[in-house]
């Protein structure tokens, strides 16, 4: 059985592929409303984080190189192709599942040597925390980037729960 914070991240996953469900034009995916990231943009910098935390941080390499630069915290605004992102989301969180399949309540509270030599800060459940809160606070922007587009009859932020219920270690 996952790990709970896996099972959380999991399903803060497909809440977040939920949210974007009906959003297939690719126009209105790279379209930035004012200050806001476009929706393309979100896909995958979530993505980005996951490769930084789950593989080039827990196995050493990298899927898809370069994403940082497009989508990276702190990094200029882009409006990257809406496929593209999912490509790379799609591949990067199938290859980071490998890694998030071993995590254990005692690998939760080791530390991953970070890409750029820094002394690591937070531990895996941490991360796993870190991670979880990143992909519910993009939810709730899909959904407003959603209305502001003008686009109806938007998913409840939080669905169905039943394959995420809380499991005692």
């Amino acid at each position: 059985m996952a790990h709970l914070l896996v099972t959380q991240l999991r399903f803060a996953r497909s809440e977040f592929v939920r949210c974007l469900a009906g959003v297939s034009s690719a126009s209105e995916a790279c379209r930035r409303i004012n200050e806001l990231n476009c929706l393309s943009w979100m896909i995958g910098h979530l993505a980005e984080q996951e490769q930084r935390f789950w593989i080039l941080r827990a196995q050493g390499k990298e899927i898809i190189p370069g994403l940082q630069d497009i989508v990276g915290s702190r990094r200029p605004a882009s409006t990257p192709p809406l496929e593209e992102m999912w490509t790379a989301w799609r591949a990067i969180t199938s290859v980071a599942d490998t890694y998030l399949e071993t995590v254990t309540p005692e690998i939760s509270q080791t530390y991953l040597q970070r890409e750029d030599g820094k002394p690591p800060y937070e531990s895996v459940g941490t991360q796993l925390l870190r991670n979880i809160y990143h992909y519910w606070i993009h939810n709730g922007q899909v959904i407003l980037i959603r209305k502001l587009l003008g686009h109806t009859e938007l998913p409840q932020i939080v669905g169905n729960m039943s394959n995420a219920m809380y499991q005692p270690e």
